[in-house]
Formats: structure tokens, sequence, C-alpha cells
């Protein structure tokens, strides 16, 4: 037991740090810190590499659907007038029915 307690009095003794400890550690926290800036650049970039993504897909999507409804509208005016012509062209026609049975009769 004795042999025990002086191994354990031993490995609890207090010791002074190795030369250049404190300039390791240092060194280390700011590898990691460099190390952290740089992933938060990256996921900062790719966060607004992203944004950008959703933004231009949202005007692209918005872009087409003014085109969509544009090209609704111009096959609207056609026909429309496809109707008024199709309509002045049946009044015409019962405008000379009528005239025809007119004199026939």
């Amino acid at each position: 037991m004795e042999d025990f307690e002086r191994e354990l009095r031993q490995a609890l003794e207090r010791r002074p740090a190795p030369p250049g400890l404190k300039s390791k550690i240092l060194q280390a926290r700011l590898r990691t810190a460099r190390s952290r800036n740089h992933a938060v650049l990256w996921q900062r970039l790719a966060a607004s590499l992203v944004l950008a993504a959703v933004l231009g897909g949202g005007a692209e999507w918005q872009r087409r659907a003014q085109e969509e409804r544009r090209q609704g509208e111009a096959a609207r005016q056609q026909v429309m007038t496809a109707l008024r012509i199709t309509g002045h062209a049946l009044n015409q026609m019962n405008t000379q029915l009528a005239a025809h049975d007119r004199a026939h009769e």
C-alpha cells in the first residue's frame, strides 16, 4: 500500500509547466479560431448562393407567369376578334336571307 500511496503522491505532485506550453496552447486556439472563421465564411457564402438562387428562381417564375398572362390576354383578344367577325358575317347573312325571303314572297 505504501508503494501505491507514493506513486499516487508523485502523480499528483505539482510540477511546473514545460517550456513553450503556453505558446503551444495559444497557437492551437488561434488555429481553431481561424478554422472556425473559415467555416463561418464558407457557411455565409453558401447561404448567399442559396439566397441568390431562390431570388433568381422567384424572379424567373414571376417573369414566366407574366409572359403566360400576356399570351393568354393576346389569345383572348384573338378569340374576341374572331367572334366579332363571325357575328358581323352572321348578321350580314341574316340580312341577305331576310331580303331574299321578302323578294320571293
